[in-house]
């Protein structure tokens, strides 16, 4: 395994790979660094020494100004970086070439539906339109997973809080995420679970789902009938026999559309996860697939990375007002817009939201960005995605999959057990991770800083997601795991 890393040649630190202990001399290409106190895992070290108000340069970009004088050895983090980023800015369009190119087929087996859409499960899912039928949601979840079998893979509920008490833009997601839960294709049918004096009830939500499969999706409304139990289990066998009749077949790669999120991320995240991820996404979009890349929060100090990918002048306009749409978001709740990283960031090596958001790009590969999607809006171009979403765990990858993607890659330095509405890979930064939690992670590209390349990784992690699009579980599923979570942003009743 290596000892460090210096990921560009600018850059005026390292990054440990394992702890380095005080006084340890580590030879920098042409340099001799001696270490001048111990250098935690994932955390950095001066290769030179940096004067107080200088740039610090990792990824060879700024991630933010020394507070005070750094000598060369020296253990570089919170207590002697800051963040150099303001607020509002303006951006001038500087158009990168991708180079990346169109590469054969390949194929994995999925369900396509009536509709010509595809997923890679055939699920049966129970919609609440509102908080208040959670607990019959989850009863008739327990209840139905007699119908499970077959070709029918899993029942799952989806309780939420919401549905009732909103205004404006909150009430307007809701309904939103609500019909993109709805349509979403991994569910081979769907039952739409009302109270019936909820602002989202089912008739106001008729207007959002739009045209719909009446054997697909089922509604009930549950102060409309003596006993919703039976009533809604009576629904549910008849979707169990519809979806039933779905099997795999073969599918080009060309029709996945693959969620890529971080989280819990420490200082070997943006040199391992999260550029392995990347170089999957170059894969997949090469046979004409989608990736989609989302917290908005945690693009600020990288966002030009992004906005000189942009295909046309007008996909840039759009990234220009994500960023600052976000940025105002903040700044209208009187939020500090850089009070980040978390303190579980900073433990594993992450300094500023510089350093944060150059790592956390790196999951987008070098791929034009063809699209760039408000919240909840549906995926339309095939190709590389920007999504406007929080930071959030739970609430991004709710949103990825509202937005059309089969599956989401979510990279991890911490660690965490959580889900999404769809399939949720975990991607461990580090190998100790990946052994000590192993009922969590399913992929482990910490190896590439020990026995694998970048792109040795990149293709494993593409074969993993093509036997996951094919059926083969991830451990959250094993686990049962199944989390929603919508976007709050404003006053509730």
């Amino acid at each position: 395994m290596q000892d460090f890393v210096k990921i560009n040649e600018n850059d005026n630190v390292a990054v440990a790979l394992r702890p380095i202990a005080q006084g340890e001399t580590l030879q920098v290409g042409a340099v001799q660094v001696t270490t001048l106190e111990e250098i935690p895992q994932g955390h950095k070290f001066a290769l030179k020494p940096i004067g107080e108000g200088e740039d610090v340069v990792k990824y060879g970009f700024r991630i933010g100004h020394a507070k005070e004088a750094i000598s060369q050895g020296q253990w570089v983090h919170v207590h002697n970086i800051k963040t150099a980023l303001g607020d509002l800015l303006s951006y001038t369009y500087e158009p990168a070439d991708s180079g990346l190119k169109e590469t054969e087929h390949e194929y994995f087996d999925g369900y396509r539906r009536a509709d010509g859409r595809v997923g890679v499960r055939n699920e049966i899912w129970i919609i609440p339109t509102v908080g208040c039928v959670n607990s019959i949601a989850k009863a008739l979840e327990k209840q139905a997973q007699k119908f499970v079998g077959g070709n029918i893979e899993e029942v799952i509920a989806f309780p939420h809080p919401y549905g009732c008490s909103q205004m404006g833009d909150d009430q307007e997601n809701t309904r939103k995420a609500l019909a993109d839960m709805i349509g979403h294709p991994n569910a081979g049918g769907v039952l739409v679970l009302g109270l019936g004096c909820e602002n989202s009830n089912i008739p106001v939500l008729m207007d959002y789902i739009g045209e719909y499969d009446p054997q697909r999706v089922k509604f009930l409304q549950c102060q409309d009938v003596e006993d919703e139990q039976e009533a809604a289990m009576e629904l549910l066998e008849e979707l169990a026999a519809y979806a039933g009749a779905f099997s795999r077949e073969k599918i080009d790669a060309g029709e996945l559309i693959i969620g890529m999120k971080c989280g819990g991320s420490d200082g070997l995240s943006g040199i391992t996860a999260n550029p392995v991820v990347g170089a999957f996404s170059d894969i997949l979009i090469s046979k004409g697939g989608t990736t989609i890349l989302t917290e908005v929060p945690e693009m600020f100090g990288a966002e030009t990375i992004l906005m000189n990918r942009c295909e046309t002048p007008e996909l840039f306009d759009k990234t220009v007002n994500l960023i600052n749409d976000f940025k105002n978001y903040f700044t209208r709740h009187d939020q500090t817009i850089y009070e980040n990283p978390s303190p579980g960031n900073k433990k594993g090596g992450i300094s500023t939201l510089e350093d944060k958001s150059l790592g956390c790009t790196q999951k987008s590969g070098s791929a034009l960005v063809k699209g760039v999607l408000a919240y909840t809006e549906p995926v339309k171009n095939k190709g590389l995605n920007l999504l406007s979403a929080p930071g959030n765990d739970l609430v991004a990858s709710t949103a990825l999959a509202l937005s059309g993607a089969h599956i989401v890659l979510f990279t991890t330095g911490r660690g965490t057990p959580f889900a999404s509405p769809v399939p949720t890979v975990k991607i461990s930064s580090n190998s100790k991770l990946a052994g000590h939690k192993d009922n969590w992670i399913d992929f482990n590209a910490g190896r590439m800083v020990e026995d694998m390349t970048k792109e040795e990784l990149a293709r494993k992690l593409f074969e993993y997601v093509l036997e996951v699009a094919s059926g083969k579980r991830v451990k959250a599923e094993k686990a049962g795991f199944h989390d929603m979570a919508i976007f709050k942003q404003g006053v509730t009743l």
